[in-house]
């Protein structure tokens, strides 16, 4: 399964090849992570990724212990972007 991208912080390199996001959900699907990212055209997309790549995004959000990152900016590619 080709994975899409996701940041918790601005990426350094391909400025241009990365959109801004924020975070409407966080699941489990299928053995993956799945963000539900609203864009900021106001378009929601799902980004699949390792359930690695979602703990490790979730653990780079300026969060408080327990808060959810419902709400928190990403930077994203979708698969092939």
């Amino acid at each position: 399964m080709a994975h899409d991208r996701i940041h918790a912080r601005e990426p350094t390199h391909d400025l241009e090849r990365w959109s801004v996001g924020v975070i409407d959900g966080v699941e489990q699907r299928d053995g993956h992570g799945v963000f539900e990212v609203r864009t900021a055209a106001g378009d929601r997309i799902e980004l699949v990724v390792t359930l690695a790549i979602q703990r490790l995004v979730i653990s780079r959000l300026d969060l408080e212990e327990g808060e959810s990152p419902v709400g928190s900016q990403v930077w994203y590619r979708e698969h092939g972007g």
